[in-house]
């Protein structure tokens, strides 16, 4: 079976996707259960969070508090280690691509900034749509 991130992550190790952390971080997280009703409510609850901070539109990071708000509404002890054992997987996936590599292992080194940009991702994602 044909791995169906293998050209995302070639691309991310070209640089073609900008900062490799959150891409590989949302990647991984594609293994992470989350109930839809969950996660839709906990993106309405930060999308007010972004509206409340001014410019809706204004580039987000992981230490945004609508960032904060998402994770800490979705965080839960097994869907963090749910998120580490799939960035573990994909250390081992990107073990021939030297830059996502490195980021794979700076994400499995530090769970918890990955869980934070797990959430941006999901953010950015609704505000896209």
């Amino acid at each position: 079976m044909a791995d169906p991130f293998a050209e995302v992550l070639v691309r991310v190790d070209a640089g073609e996707l900008g900062d490799p952390l959150p891409v590989l971080a949302y990647l991984a997280g594609q293994s992470v259960q989350l109930d839809e009703a969950e996660l839709n409510g906990a993106r309405r609850r930060a999308l007010l969070l972004v509206a409340a901070g001014g410019d809706p539109h204004r580039e987000l990071d992981v230490d945004d508090r609508a960032v904060k708000a998402i994770a800490a509404d979705l965080y839960t002890r097994e869907r963090r280690d749910e998120l580490a054992r799939s960035i573990d997987a994909l250390v081992l996936r990107v073990r021939d691509l030297p830059v996502a590599r490195k980021a794979a292992v700076f994400l499995a080194g530090d769970v918890d900034l990955a869980w934070r940009l797990l959430a941006l991702a999901l953010l950015a994602e609704e505000l896209s749509e």
